[in-house]
C-alpha cells in the first residue's frame, strides 16, 4: 500500500516545527545521519534501529519543549514503552541524512503515545511511520497519573 504523502512546511519560521500540508498536523523535527553501526549485512538500516530514531525524536521534542526526559525521571516519573507500531516504506543506507518528525498523539489518564514519520532529508522520500505507547509509572514501576509538565506539553504543543 502506498503511504499518504508527507509534505512538511516550516511553521512560523521555527525550523524545529513543521506543518504537514497534506494532513494539517504539526510535527517537531530533528535531524541526524545514519551511522555505519545502524546498518546490517544487506547495507540498509537494521529494522530495530528505527525505534532508536524514534527515541531520538521523542527526546529532542521533550528537550526543545523545556522538559528533557532526564528531568522527568528526576521528578520521579518513568514512561516505559508497552506498544510499538512501525510501517516501512523505503530503506535507509549508511550516511543518509534524515528528518525524524515526532508529535504527541493520544493522552489518557496513565498512558500516552507519540507518532513518528521519518523522511530522507535530501529527497523528501517517506522512509517509515510509526508510534509508541507509554505508561506513566513511578520509579518503583507502579502505574501513576501523568505528571503535570507532560500534560502541559500535550496541551501546549502547536496545533
Amino acid at each position: 500500500m502506498k503511504p499518504k504523502p508527507f509534505l512538511p512546511e516550516v511553521l512560523n519560521g521555527h525550523s524545529n516545527y513543521v506543518r504537514d500540508r497534506s494532513g494539517g498536523q504539526v510535527w517537531h523535527r530533528c535531524e541526524t545521519r545514519v551511522l555505519y553501526a545502524d546498518t546490517d549485512r544487506s547495507q540498509v538500516v537494521y529494522h530495530g534501529n528505527y525505534l532508536r530514531y524514534f527515541e531520538l525524536g521523542r527526546a529532542s521534542l521533550m528537550r526543545d519543549a523545556g522538559y528533557p526526559y532526564k528531568e522527568v525521571e528526576e521528578n520521579g516519573y518513568v514512561y516505559p514503552i508497552f506498544e510499538t507500531g512501525l510501517k516501512y516504506f523505503s530503506p535507509l543506507r549508511y550516511d543518509d541524512p534524515i528528518w525524524v518528525n515526532t508529535r504527541p498523539a493520544d493522552l489518557e489518564r496513565v498512558r500516552l503515545s507519540f507518532d513518528y514519520i521519518i523522511t530522507h532529508q535530501e529527497t523528501g522520500v517517506l522512509i517509515c511511520s510509526g508510534s509508541t505507547r507509554h505508561c506513566a509509572t513511578n520509579t518503583a514501576g507502579v502505574p501513576v497519573g501523568i505528571d503535570d509538565q507532560t500534560l502541559h506539553l500535550w496541551k501546549t504543543f502547536p496545533r
